[in-house]
C-alpha cells in the first residue's frame, strides 16, 4: 500500500535506478510492485509489467507503461528470467518465494548466466537465509558453500543501489 514502508522502499529504489538508465520490470500488480512502476515513472524512466492472469481480478498497476499478461506462472517467469540483468526481491508472499528459489535455482545450475539477486529486508528475509544456510548448507549439506553467496541481502535500498550499480555492468542494457 502506499502508505507502506516497504512501498515506500520500492518507489524510491526504483526511481534511483531509473535515474541510472535502468528499466523496471515488475509483475505488473499492486503492492511493491506499483511503487517501482511508481517510482520509474517518476523519475522518467521506462516501466513495464509482466503480469499473470488469475481467476480473481488483478489488474495492471497505473504506473505501467507497457504490460503483457500470462496464463501460465512458468512462462512468466522465463519472461522475467531473460529479461533482467538483476532481481531485486522485496518481502511477499508464495509468488515472490516461488520466484526467488527459481532465479537462484537457475543460476545454481547455471540454466542462466550469473546474475546479481538482491533481497532487500533483514528482517523478512534473514530467518529464511540463515535456514538455508545452517540447515541446508552446514546441518544437511545439501548446497556448496557457493550456493550462498548467489544472492545479497541487503537492509535498504540506499544499500541496494550501491550494491546494484556495483555489481551490474556500465556498458549493458539496463533492467530490472
Amino acid at each position: 500500500m502506499a502508505g507502506d514502508k516497504h512501498y515506500k522502499e520500492a518507489k524510491n529504489l526504483a526511481f534511483l535506478l531509473s535515474k541510472d538508465d535502468f528499466a523496471i520490470i515488475t509483475g505488473g500488480g499492486p503492492g511493491v510492485m506499483e511503487a517501482a512502476n511508481k517510482g520509474a515513472a517518476e523519475a522518467g524512466g521506462q516501466s513495464a509489467g509482466i503480469n499473470i492472469r488469475l481467476d480473481r481480478i488483478q489488474n495492471v498497476n497505473p504506473y505501467v507503461k507497457e504490460s503483457v499478461s500470462f496464463h501460465y506462472f512458468f512462462t512468466r517467469k522465463v519472461m522475467l528470467a531473460f529479461a533482467s540483468e538483476v532481481y531485486i526481491f522485496f518481502e511477499g508472499g508464495f509468488g515472490t518465494l516461488d520466484e526467488f528459489f527459481e532465479m537462484i535455482t537457475l543460476v545454481q545450475t547455471r540454466k542462466i548466466d550469473p546474475i546479481p539477486i538482491v533481497l532487500v529486508g533483514e528482517s523478512y528475509w534473514g530467518p529464511l537465509l540463515k535456514w538455508i544456510e545452517k540447515d541446508l548448507y552446514q546441518k544437511r549439506r545439501n548446497i556448496d558453500k557457493k550456493d550462498i553467496k548467489i544472492y545479497r541481502l541487503v537492509k535498504d535500498t540506499s544499500e541496494a543501489a550501491r550494491v546494484i550499480k556495483r555489481l551490474v555492468k556500465k556498458d549493458s542494457i539496463r533492467t530490472v
